[in-house]
Parts: C-alpha cells; sequence; structure tokens
C-alpha cells in the first residue's frame, strides 16, 4: 500500500528533510491487519511525534495543521510497543559511528 500525498503546509524547524526522511521510512511501513484505512501519511505522522519531542507540547495541543493528536499517539505507542523506536535509533547509531 502506498503512502498518502503529504498535504500542503508551512514546514516547522522539526520536520523531517527527505533525506531523514529516506532513513526512517523503511521502519514506519504501513500498519496493515486492521479495518481502518490510513487516514494520514506516515511522514506527517512522525513529523507530528518529532513535534511533541522538540517543542515539549502536550499531545493534545498539537497544531491543527499535523494530524490529530489521538492518530499521532497512537502511532507513537504502537511503534513503541513493537520497537520501531529501538530500531530506528539503533539504524541512526549505526550511520552516525
Amino acid at each position: 500500500m502506498a503512502d498518502l500525498p503529504m498535504p500542503t503546509r508551512t514546514p516547522y524547524p522539526s520536520d523531517l528533510t527527505d533525506e531523514q526522511w529516506a532513513h526512517i521510512e523503511p521502519f514506519v511501513g504501513p500498519v496493515g491487519g486492521g479495518p481502518k484505512d490510513q487516514v494520514h501519511p506516515r511522514r506527517e505522522v512522525v513529523n507530528a511525534i518529532l513535534y511533541v519531542t522538540r517543542t515539549g507540547v502536550q499531545w493534545r495541543f498539537l497544531p491543527h495543521d499535523l494530524p490529530d493528536w489521538q492518530s499521532v499517539y497512537h502511532y507513537f505507542r504502537l511503534w513503541k510497543k513493537d520497537g520501531t523506536w529501538k530500531r530506528v535509533h539503533d539504524a541512526l547509531r549505526g550511520k552516525v559511528r
């Protein structure tokens, strides 16, 4: 399943560059097995998670031009539970060493 197109918005300083996204994209592939269709582009979900971690804003206070906080938090928890964040961290650490 192909990812959804990115919405047009003014980027935040915490947004991923194309090069950064190329490194992370393979780890946050489409989540299957559920009846729901993907609503938000995965890159926007990651951008929203990075916005929260960079600014310290509460999940409920995500800006309205990012995906809704419930969806973003859902993916954050899912990727934490299944080890995605650890795999991303390990891969990125390997690239800088």
